[in-house]
């Protein structure tokens, strides 16, 4: 095995040892790093690889929270097998906008305010709808059966946000290495030279748009789970959708790692600066420290925060021969 792989192994076995020496706090704050990394790592597929900028992902993880949480409500069925149903839904969302706009050539700026509108018509959707809950949202009564994705003990939830990154990372893995992936980077340098090469494009983008959103959409039973309710304002928002889109351009979008760097410097800093600026009487503050930290990362580090330490340490290496 390569020595990248044993640093990986070396590193979840400490991801999954670390919360015996962890408190409450931190454990949480570990669950938020894992979660937003694993929706980051969704988002990169798209608009790290392929350069789709997508601004509206937050639908994807609404849908697919509501399609969970409206079937465990209705149909008895458990949130384990109801978040499959809700990459389901949350995929032909995905396919839906990209059907629209990449048979009409929508590109840059337009396709980031496609996916805004949907996610807004989903908002107003959800909001005006009493059938899933209206503007009062739904609420998920706490039983703590683990069969419905939920658990008395913080740790089991660590554990799951964990298997989901871990998933989204081998997801982004297979995607960097396959055919795919070798189309996306293309459409991203270059679409119009990749479509005269001979690459399908619609295609190659609406694979990598239900992907994306599947993968996002699969998160949904986990996030009305462990938060046990779902406000149309806040979970098709535009803050949550910032929030995922700025770990992976932290780290660096179109990398593997790049999503969980970004999510490992940034969802503490967001929990810590939350709860300073709330108890100050300055809730949304959080908001304008992420705007002032994605000008700094874009005027001193526009690639990222992964691929700057990698040439950091290659220079470092190549000092010490």
């Amino acid at each position: 095995m390569p020595r990248r792989g044993w640093i990986v192994l070396v590193g979840l076995a400490v991801l999954i040892a670390l919360p015996a020496l962890l408190g409450s706090y931190l454990v949480t704050v570990f669950i938020l790093v894992f979660f937003y990394g694993y929706l980051g790592q969704a988002w990169n597929i798209l608009a790290g690889y392929g350069g789709q900028l997508s601004a509206g992902h937050a639908a994807f993880l609404g849908v697919g929270a509501y399609t969970a949480t409206l079937l465990a409500m209705h149909a008895g069925l458990s949130p384990w097998l109801g978040m499959f149903a809700g990459a389901g839904a949350a995929g032909l969302l995905g396919a839906l906008i990209g059907a629209l706009a990449f048979r009409f050539g929508v590109r840059g700026f337009y396709f980031v305010l496609l996916t805004v509108g949907f996610a807004e018509v989903c908002r107003i959707v959800a909001l005006n709808t009493d059938a899933v809950g209206g503007a009062l949202g739904l609420y998920i009564t706490f039983t703590g059966d683990p069969r419905q994705l939920q658990f008395r003990d913080n740790r089991a939830y660590y554990y799951v946000a964990l298997g989901l990154m871990v998933l989204a990372t081998a997801v982004t893995g297979l995607v960097e290495r396959s055919r795919l992936g070798t189309y996306l980077r293309a459409l991203r340098e270059d679409e119009d030279a990749a479509e005269a090469l001979g690459v399908d494009t619609f295609r190659v983008k609406l694979l990598a748009i239900v992907l994306s959103a599947a993968l996002t959409g699969l998160g949904g039973a986990f996030y009305a789970n462990y938060l046990f309710s779902l406000q149309p304002n806040a979970v098709f928002g535009i803050p949550l959708s910032v929030d995922i889109i700025i770990r992976p351009v932290v780290g660096g979008a179109g990398t593997i790692w790049g999503p969980l760097l970004g999510s490992l410097i940034l969802s503490p800093l967001a929990e810590l600066s939350r709860t300073y600026f709330a108890s100050g009487g300055l809730a949304g503050t959080h908001l304008v420290v992420y705007g002032l930290l994605l000008i700094a990362v874009v005027l001193l580090l526009p690639r990222g925060a992964y691929p700057e330490l990698v040439r950091l340490w290659g220079r470092m290496t190549a000092k010490g021969r």
